[in-house]
């Protein structure tokens, strides 16, 4: 099963563990995630997509959490978990390239709950 799309994980450790989301302004809450390109790695993909779609910066210490066949389009999802640099606030807005510019919406999500807005 080859990987078609990268999947960085943040995680922070507060009163409970929480994973990095973002509120699509289209979509609503998601992951980041993305393309592999040609040539390139999962764990690179992951290190990219995290800095085009959230401003974050990530060490090259990355630990690969396994790959998902998502049943949708032929994706396959290689998970790996980041270590940022800087650690992030509680929430920010991020404006990416995507569709022509879109304003994402990034905060903290309890791992242990249900998808939420907020």
């Amino acid at each position: 099963m080859c990987p078609t799309k990268a999947c960085p994980v943040v995680l922070r450790y507060a009163d409970e563990i929480e994973i990095l989301v973002f509120e699509h302004p289209l979509v609503g809450i998601q992951l980041v995630k993305g393309t592999i390109e040609p040539g390139e790695s999962p764990g690179r993909a992951a290190l990219r997509e995290l800095a085009e779609e959230s401003g974050l910066v990530a060490t090259d210490k990355l630990q690969a959490l396994g790959v998902w066949e998502s049943g949708f389009n032929g994706q396959v999802w290689s998970f790996h978990l980041c270590e940022v640099v800087a650690p992030p606030s509680d929430s920010w807005v991020f404006r990416t390239g995507d569709d022509g510019g879109l304003d994402f919406r990034f905060f903290w999500h309890p791992l242990a709950s249900e998808p939420s807005s907020d």
